[in-house]
């Protein structure tokens, strides 16, 4: 029915989260209506994207170059961390202009049912920041799904030895939710009422 360019197109469209057949459909049609020069655009974005980003060496947060923003920015506070499992939730937190500090992002949560355990994730790096940073304090900022108490539950027991202080965001955000959808006053107040995890 479709030319197979188009087809491609909207079967790749169609691989994309929140993307559905009649989405990728409308989708493949504005871009083949679309100016050049537009279209020239969205391609470059899209090849510098690939080549352009990195992961923080530090926080493994998204990046431009050695270190994110965040990390680089001799005005936070590099004495706390905050633990999340994806680079949105640091987006997220930082919408809700309630924390100052530094970030680690794990990249995924423990699901053993998936077969993820602590070694697929980013958690021998945090362990490592420890000392070195001179880290006093462990927000855990894990989603509030079982995947992510049983993250915040190994993070804790990990952390017990270095007799650091280790907190919990608090109720606030829905059970089952993501922190990518929480809005900033919600988010805020979570925050602030953070609690330290028992292990």
């Amino acid at each position: 029915m479709y030319t197979r360019h188009l087809q491609s197109l909207i079967d790749e469209l169609g691989t994309l989260p929140g993307i559905g057949p009649k989405s990728a459909q409308r989708i493949a049609f504005f871009l083949l209506q679309s100016a050049p020069d537009r279209l020239q655009r969205l391609s470059m974005a899209v090849a510098s994207l690939q080549e352009n980003t990195r992961l923080c060496s530090r926080c493994f947060n998204i990046a431009d170059s050695e270190l994110c923003e965040i990390c680089a920015d001799e005005r936070r506070d590099a004495s706390m961390v905050c633990v999340v499992e994806d680079p949105r939730d640091v987006i997220a937190i930082e919408r809700s202009n309630s924390y100052r500090g530094r970030y680690h992002v794990l990249h995924g949560a423990i699901s053993l049912i998936d077969g993820v355990g602590p070694e697929r994730l980013k958690m021998a790096e945090l362990l490592s920041r420890m000392e070195p940073e001179g880290i006093v304090e462990v927000i855990v900022c894990t989603n509030p799904t079982v995947e992510g108490d049983a993250t915040a539950g190994y993070i804790a027991r990990q952390l017990k030895p270095y007799g650091i202080k280790i907190t919990r965001i608090a109720s606030g955000l829905p059970v089952g939710g993501d922190l990518e959808y929480a809005d900033e006053v919600t988010l805020g107040r979570a925050l602030a009422g953070r609690h330290i995890i028992d292990s």
